[in-house]
């Protein structure tokens, strides 16, 4: 059994932590104001550390599970000072990036952690935090085949669907895809529901008339009810990190000089939505925030 460190227990990073010791492996996480409550993993025998400098020195495997690029650089460099995991970091440890990140910046980390003597695999995840809690996450594993099938014990422990995408910064790169069809797809559903509630449309028969045709599948059941009920926690994922999913998917088209027209639109809706409100409302909340722009 190795030793295992996280960094990120937020809505996703929780339900990770959980399951990893419910499968009996030992587990030291980092303490950090954007955590959930600890309360209940300290009490089934988790530790922690108040450095990722220190979390890095003593486990074999590091989980990195927090907002973004920026956040995975900061955590990995310690931001120029040196409470940084790669100054703690020993020959051999596994950096596994679950965080969602630019694949250019990927590929730059996991240089730097083989500077350091460890190795890398980015591994974002897919789903929603109900599925973190279950254990049952889709992960997009970018690295060496040979420590893929290394870390892959671990992984299944919190995870349902496992897919190797390539090399380092492959799994990036198919996380992006995946969140820019699925949260733009949610984001067109949201904007065809706003303009059926402008023109007078019964909600019910629109959602109706979507699932038995070509509308039907995953968007429409994460928002449906919220468009039935107001109910927006079937898909807690915030307006705010939607924006920056979209945000880094344009930037890594426009890297490659690739055409990314729709997904630019797509950010920009997403961009006018976040500034009315909470932008950490939910993203179901977009069909309310697009109707009451056009009112």
């Amino acid at each position: 059994m190795k030793k295992i460190g996280m960094i990120g227990i937020g809505l996703m990073g929780h339900g990770i932590a959980s399951n990893l010791v419910k499968k009996g492996q030992t587990l030291t996480v980092l303490e950090h104001p954007g955590n959930q409550p600890l309360d209940g993993l300290k009490a089934q025998g988790v530790t922690s550390v108040n450095t990722a400098r220190e979390l890095a020195a003593q486990v074999d495997v590091l989980i990195l599970c927090v907002t973004g690029t920026p956040q995975v650089e900061a955590v990995l460099t310690g931001e120029g000072g040196n409470d940084g995991v790669l100054k703690g970091i020993r020959p051999g440890t596994i950096i596994i990036d679950c965080s969602t990140a630019v694949p250019a910046s990927t590929e730059r980390m996991a240089k730097l952690v083989h500077d350091a003597g460890g190795r890398f695999v980015d591994s974002p995840m897919t789903r929603t935090p109900k599925e973190a809690a279950e254990g049952r996450l889709n992960l997009l594993v970018g690295g060496d085949k040979a420590l893929f099938d290394e870390v892959r014990p671990i992984l299944a422990c919190f995870a349902e669907n496992i897919t190797y995408s390539g090399p380092v910064g492959s799994g990036h790169i198919m996380k992006l895809l995946h969140n820019y069809v699925s949260l733009g797809t949610l984001t067109l559903i949201a904007e065809a529901a706003a303009s059926a509630k402008r023109l007078g449309l019964d909600t019910e028969t629109f959602v109706q008339v979507l699932e038995q045709g070509g509308g039907h599948g995953a968007a429409l059941t994460r928002i449906k009810p919220y468009l039935l009920s107001g109910d927006a926690g079937n898909m807690r994922f915030s307006i705010s990190n939607a924006h920056k999913d979209l945000g880094y998917y344009n930037q890594m088209t426009e890297d490659a000089k690739l055409d990314n027209t729709i997904a630019a639109a797509v950010m920009e809706t997403l961009g006018e939505a976040k500034e009315q409100g909470d932008p950490n409302g939910f993203l179901p909340e977009m069909a309310t925030r697009i109707a009451d722009r056009k009112a």
